[in-house]
């Protein structure tokens, strides 16, 4: 597998790339210059001589890059969706349901992670057609699994003490996650148990804001920021409560990793029930920080399980669904099947 990405900075996965012998492409952003784009993403293709292309992207537009890549010489042609939404209306709107079902047409293969993802990227008329493939967002399950040892050491770390109640949130800092709202439920929270901590994993170009909410809010000694972590796995077995506000989400990443961690989850009803694969998500309207913080508190006393047996069975367990992504991308059901 060989990538091609937009910009000059190291990719978080690209050690990992080069040392199982993929290469990285790198060409200029699109929005830069789309005429150097295009001519560097054909070259890329045409170079790597590969048949099959997958281009990851939330809307229509990104089918673009196919219709490159299969001017390139590439043959089967992959999109999968990542997204219910880029949080634009009016024409952009318009244009995506519009347009997305004749951009997409270039595309052998559609994936999706959600019916939400699917329908927005796709339209309601491929799903009515079966044309898209569902394909899940799978873990290493027993990665995830609940590990008390791991919350000791985290709590110890970010100074939190072992009973307080502790909130966590994962996710960039951007208009999508909705961290003002969240901001104003903690602060209710707080309320019921001075002793709550919240606690947000990720950066982003909205984080100096949400801090300034936070200390405006005067909660913000009570308030965690740990910027990006690879110990999530970690960091979900140290809180008693996953709160995700999301204005939109194609199928959140994080409550399937939280859910495999035995952790309740409070989620805006925005976000698809099949991300509910346990029981443990709960869905409530983005209207009323009352009702957040009253079931959150409750959320936190559910007793945590072990969820492997039923993430299995919903689907989630890596080593499946990686075979199911081999045979939808590559068209063969294994690579070593392939090379014989």
């Amino acid at each position: 597998m060989d990538f091609v990405v937009s910009g000059d900075g190291r990719g978080y996965y690209e050690h990992e790339i080069e040392r199982l012998g993929g290469r990285v492409f790198r060409i200029t952003r699109k929005t830069k210059d789309f005429s150097a784009y295009r001519r560097e993403l054909f070259d890329a293709v045409r170079e790597d001589g590969c048949p099959v292309v997958l281009r990851i992207g939330s809307n229509a537009f990104s089918a673009i890059d196919l219709w490159i890549a299969k001017r390139a010489g590439a043959r089967r042609l992959a999109l999968r969706s990542s997204n219910a939404s880029d949080g634009q209306a009016g024409l952009g709107m318009l244009l995506q349901r519009a347009l997305r079902r004749p951009l997409t047409s270039v595309a052998n293969v559609k994936i999706a992670p959600s019916d939400l993802a699917a329908e927005y990227t796709f339209g309601p008329m491929a799903m009515r057609k079966g044309e898209v493939h569902y394909l899940r967002n799978a873990l290493d399950l027993d990665a995830y699994a609940f590990s008390a040892e791991k919350r000791t050491a985290i709590r110890a770390e970010l100074s939190i003490d072992a009973d307080a109640l502790v909130v966590g949130h994962v996710g960039r800092f951007a208009p999508q996650k909705n961290h003002g709202f969240l901001i104003e439920v903690f602060t209710e929270l707080l309320k019921s148990r001075p002793d709550a901590r919240l606690v947000l994993v990720g950066k982003g170009e909205l984080e100096d804001e949400v801090c300034a909410k936070a200390e405006a809010f005067g909660v913000l000694g009570s308030i965690v920021f740990t910027g990006v972590r690879s110990d999530v796995p970690a960091l979900l077995s140290a809180f008693d409560a996953l709160a995700l506000p999301s204005l939109y989400e194609g199928m959140p990443n994080v409550v399937i990793e939280a859910q495999a961690a035995g952790l309740s989850c409070v989620v805006s009803d925005t976000v698809t029930r099949q991300a509910d694969v346990t029981g443990l998500v709960e869905y409530l309207p983005i209207d009323n920080t009352t009702a957040w913080a009253k079931v959150l508190e409750s959320a936190a006393t559910v007793e945590r399980l072990d969820t492997r047996t039923a993430m299995t069975a919903a689907g989630y367990d890596i080593s499946s669904e990686a075979k199911k992504f081999v045979e939808l991308v590559y068209g063969v059901a294994t690579i070593e099947s392939e090379l014989d």
